[in-house]
């Protein structure tokens, strides 16, 4: 028998908006698979296909820097919304931000490693811990040097932070084409630039769960692959960022709104976060994780 809990009932659930049966039934015939299961849910026409959305559960800011031609998008976390809305954590944040674009690191153990004034970064970060009382840890980041210029957008104080990079000339124009994009990013959250980017084997998985889904329905085979490719098309629409339509007029796509900005400027580009996506809070003491901190400082 197929070895599950109620909680990966529950996480299927949050992840497909499938009912609690539906989700229990698929995860029995997935053996507790959860990623086939939830293909299981899309097969049957339970579930949509969803861009899953993690649960969010930790606190903190999506901060932006731009500095000339270099663009730095960074999430740091903390325990509580006070502290996030605090001063000396957003003073943390940006002093992060400026290292990251002065270093440019490959990840995030190569920036806690780095020097800042004579000390690490993950030094800086835990001295911050002992002073501001939370945990705080810097979860991922991005850097771009574009060609021509980076466009940034911070949502909501810092819930959800967009970065482009884009070749071509700064004009008021352009800048104006890519305050909007990053908007729409912000709103549509697509998962490629253009269709080019989506991979072979990501087609092909999406076919064979579209295909199956139409079988289910009742649809004669014969018909059934035009359905899946009218479907394929709808995917690359909701999926691309090129192909999506405008969120401010959805009678072009995002790709004939950046043809507005100018000869020569061109979207090269783009990523996201939202803060806290996929991380849960602990239920651990939290006098007790800052004391463990505190302490690894004087070791």
């Amino acid at each position: 028998m197929a070895e599950f809990t109620a909680k990966d009932v529950m996480k299927l659930r949050e992840q497909t908006g499938a009912g609690m049966m539906d989700c229990k039934r698929a995860l029995v015939d997935a053996d507790g698979d959860m990623e086939r299961a939830a293909d299981l849910l899309r097969e049957r026409g339970i579930a949509k296909a969803a861009k899953r959305a993690s649960k969010i559960a930790a606190e903190g800011i999506v901060y932006a820097l731009v500095e000339g031609k270099t663009g730095v998008l960074v999430e740091v976390n903390c325990e509580s919304d006070f502290v996030a809305k605090g001063e000396k954590f957003h003073e943390l944040v940006e002093a992060v931000a400026k290292q990251i674009a002065a270093v440019k690191p490959a990840d995030v153990d190569a920036l806690l490693a780095s020097d800042m004034g004579g000390k690490t970064v993950d030094t800086f970060v835990q001295e911050q811990v002992a002073v501001i009382g939370e945990k705080i840890s810097v979860r991922r980041f991005t850097v771009y040097e574009a060609e021509g210029f980076v466009e940034t957008y911070i949502h909501m104080g810092g819930t959800m932070g967009v970065m482009l990079a884009f070749d071509g000339e700064p004009t008021e124009a352009a800048k104006a084409v890519a305050h909007d994009v990053a908007l729409h990013v912000a709103f549509a959250k697509p998962r490629y630039l253009t269709a080019a980017e989506v991979s072979a084997e990501t087609i092909e998985k999406e076919k064979a769960i579209l295909l199956q889904e139409v079988i289910n329905e009742g649809k004669p085979e014969a018909i059934a692959e035009k359905i899946v490719m009218g479907k394929i098309k709808k995917f690359y629409e909701e999926n691309c960022l090129m192909d999506q339509k405008f969120v401010k007029d959805d009678k072009v796509t995002v790709a004939q709104v950046l043809a507005k900005a100018g000869a020569g400027v061109a979207l090269k580009q783009f990523c996201f976060f939202v803060r806290g996506e996929g991380l849960e809070k602990k239920s651990e003491d939290l006098s007790e994780e800052v004391a463990k901190q505190v302490e690894a400082m004087k070791k």
